[in-house]
């Protein structure tokens, strides 16, 4: 059953997808109309699960599920990777990738490989004071408290000098 991101409650669960690129308006308009369609038929052993989702700065996917009726089950997580990885494949993006870190690069969010966000925090090209997308979230309170947070206080902080 699908439901508007901004009316789940503060405890639903959250996944949070990135891309690797900027994805264009015409790529965010295809995303928005699958991801309906896909949330709308989306169940747990029989069950409609009630979900919703925002696309954020034409670079993440964010899906949102109020677990007060039913719960995601393995089957119907394994659908929802299946549906991504399926945009994957259509838009030619890598949005499964846990191993890259996106951040704002002055006003730009800016995309790279753990490896070299590492070596930039070694050469202090990035600070505790760069901004950076805690995909790590669970729920959607920490999604709207702590998504977007300094790396000194986020997972990130332990690469920094």
């Amino acid at each position: 059953m699908f439901a508007d991101f901004k009316d789940l409650p503060s405890n639903s669960r959250i996944w949070i997808y990135q891309s690797n690129r900027k994805l264009s308006d015409e790529e965010v308009v295809m995303i928005a109309n699958k991801t309906k369609e896909f949330l709308t038929q989306w169940t747990a052993h029989g069950s409609d699960l009630e979900a919703g989702f925002e696309l954020k700065y034409n670079r993440f996917i964010v899906i949102g599920l109020n677990q007060t009726n039913a719960s995601a089950s393995g089957c119907s997580i394994d659908a929802s990777v299946r549906f991504i990885q399926n945009l994957e494949q259509e838009l030619g993006v890598d949005l499964l990738d846990k191993m890259n870190v996106t951040y704002y690069n002055g006003e730009f969010i800016a995309h790279k490989p753990l490896a070299d966000f590492k070596k930039m925090a070694k050469n202090r090209s990035v600070s505790g004071n760069t901004i950076v997308f805690n995909n790590l979230v669970n729920t959607k309170e920490e999604y709207l408290e702590h998504w977007e947070v300094p790396a000194k206080d986020s997972w990130h902080s332990r690469f920094l000098a």
